[in-house]
């Protein structure tokens, strides 16, 4: 491991991040990483301490075009510091280890958000007293793997419950067939009466990044907070509906006192896919198997003749529920390659249209065009 400052040391300064500034060095700026994004700006974390950040013109530009090219929670950046003033300008976003992405949320929207990026491992949270979502998992689970970072389901709340098993014994199935020859670890977890919280302390020390995901509602804050060691995060129980209350309102990286750092996320109304082209089949690898044997290599497993997939269903070898949300999912990243092929169209159509006007009010070009 490449041996860093301990200022950066402590924001998570691994081999990756060792590696990808190799290219600055020398060109007078330093490392940081994003740790906040707010209306005004970005708070950013770096060996001056915590610094208010603003993007320099050429990446705001960049990223109006392209929103992954957008600093996110979690990114190291190139930054030029001005210590006195306790702000930075941040000039460029540093090859990212993973990224953890969605479907930014919105009808008819077809831009990335970005969630959490070079994080090593990403908590799917649930709470053990409410019966598991298991097409809402299998998104979590997409787009975790999509990322590259280390899917790990975390059961909270076993102080509200007699038994996890019934919650254990509904999702392993699921884990079985998606995870293959790759292991999902399972943990039980009560912030309450601190029931299998040792088990995380490997992801939660230096120089670990570990993002948390889930519904509002379901503990993360509460987790987290025992991991910070005070009540830093604010927390709150069900709605009288049974729907979480919104407690986190943005993305933050906070170091934690172990020597790893967490990215709380906000619970998430909307899991639109993004970039989980090839996890989706990953995450239905039992299906993809199937699929093999389908008389056409496009078989939508819907109608086709011949199609495997859908002898396998009836024939009780596919849950009907699953196989209803692999073609939804594919259905949508169908839907996202459309979105994603017209919106390009149109910045094709609109440059065009700028080399025009621009051909048409230059005075050189005046006497071709007579």
């Amino acid at each position: 491991m490449t041996e860093a400052p301990d200022p950066l040391a402590r924001l998570g300064w691994d081999e990756h991040a060792a590696a990808a500034w190799a290219a600055h060095r020398g060109d007078g700026n330093l490392p940081g990483r994003v740790a906040a994004e707010h209306r005004g700006g970005y708070v950013v974390l770096a060996a001056a301490g915590e610094l208010r950040g603003e993007l320099a013109g050429k990446l705001r530009k960049a990223a109006a075009k392209d929103a992954m090219q957008k600093p996110a929670v979690g990114d190291w950046v190139a930054l030029d510091v001005h210590a006195a003033a306790g702000t930075a300008t941040i000039h460029t976003v540093l090859p990212r280890k993973t990224v953890l992405t969605r479907r930014a949320a919105g009808r008819g929207a077809a831009a990335p958000q970005i969630v959490a990026a070079d994080v090593d491992s990403v908590f799917i949270v649930h709470p053990l007293d409410q019966a598991p979502n298991l097409r809402r998992l299998e998104r979590y689970l997409a787009i975790t793997l999509a990322s590259g970072a280390a899917p790990v389901l975390a059961l909270t709340k076993a102080d509200l419950v007699d038994s996890a098993e019934p919650v254990l014994s509904a999702i392993r199935p699921l884990l079985a067939r998606i995870a293959g020859e790759r292991t999902i670890p399972i943990h039980v977890l009560s912030s309450v009466s601190g029931q299998g919280l040792d088990e995380l302390d490997d992801y939660v020390a230096r120089p670990q990044t570990t993002a948390l995901i889930g519904a509002s509602g379901v503990g993360k804050s509460t987790l987290i907070n025992r991991w910070l060691g005070e009540e830093r995060l604010s927390t709150g129980g069900l709605r009288d509906d049974g729907k979480g209350r919104h407690t986190t309102t943005h993305r933050e990286l906070l170091v934690l006192p172990r020597g790893g750092l967490v990215i709380d996320t906000p619970g998430m109304r909307e899991l639109g896919l993004w970039n989980a082209d090839e996890s989706v089949p990953e995450a239905f690898a039992d299906i993809a198997a199937v699929a093999e044997g389908c008389r056409f290599r496009d078989c939508t497993h819907a109608h086709e003749p011949g199609c495997a997939v859908v002898t396998a269903a009836a024939s009780g070898q596919i849950e009907p529920e699953r196989l209803d949300s692999y073609r939804k999912l594919v259905a949508e990243l169908a839907s996202l390659a459309r979105d994603r092929d017209i919106a390009a169209r149109n910045r094709a159509r609109k440059a065009d249209h700028r080399v025009l006007r621009a051909y048409y009010k230059d005075p050189r070009t005046r006497g071709q065009r007579d």
